[in-house]
């Protein structure tokens, strides 16, 4: 049989995926699989065409928009375990306000309600933006980042510190004072984690 391109070279093989006859200079060859150089153009865009036309329909605005509305943002752009996670953590967060925390925590827990606030918008804008680009999600905190489970760390922490609150155990006069400790060691971890990946 000859060639498909070349009508007088013999053929060496198949393409996989059209199934014409190939030769050796028309076949291109990937994991022991033989393609014609066409439909391996085409298998080769296919992905990013396919990711721009699945994101196309997003709009990073209206995700921007929806994200002042805890968990809407990440519903928006159809990820709805993330979407549970927001809602978890600032209903936490709003709940330990309203408990009988010590007062030296409210300050805190302002600051990170407030934060967390704003962080949910941009995500769901920086999440739809890629995604109509057709590019990688980018990394954020719920999502692992490497085979670190950003989100469930924090899960983690905010589950640990109401499950003190409820035992009373934050009431303590050392834990009062101690606790900016725990910040100075998560900052050293992540700095540590970030000269490790850059070096």
């Amino acid at each position: 049989m000859k060639c498909a391109e070349h009508a007088e070279v013999d053929a060496t093989g198949y393409c996989r995926q059209c199934g014409k006859p190939i030769c050796q200079a028309c076949t291109r060859e990937i994991r022991g699989a033989l393609y014609c150089e066409p439909c391996l153009a085409g298998l080769v865009s296919a992905p990013r065409e396919q990711a721009q036309s699945a994101g196309g329909s997003g709009h990073p605005g209206t995700a921007l928009a929806l994200g002042f509305i805890p968990g809407l943002g990440a519903v928006y752009n159809g990820e709805y375990v993330k979407a549970l996670i927001h809602v978890m953590i600032f209903g936490g967060i709003i709940a330990a306000l309203s408990s009988d925390l010590p007062t030296v925590y409210y300050p805190f827990l302002g600051i990170t309600l407030g934060c967390f606030y704003f962080y949910m918008p941009i995500e769901a804008y920086r999440v739809a933006k890629a995604r109509r680009a057709g590019e990688p999600q980018p990394p954020d905190l719920v999502q692992t980042e490497g085979n670190k489970p950003i989100g469930a760390i924090v899960l983690i922490a905010f589950g640990v510190l109401f499950l003190l609150a409820n035992f009373h155990l934050l009431m303590r006069d050392w834990f009062a004072k101690a606790w900016p400790a725990g910040l100075i060691v998560l900052g050293v971890w992540i700095l540590m984690d970030r000269m490790r990946r850059d070096s």
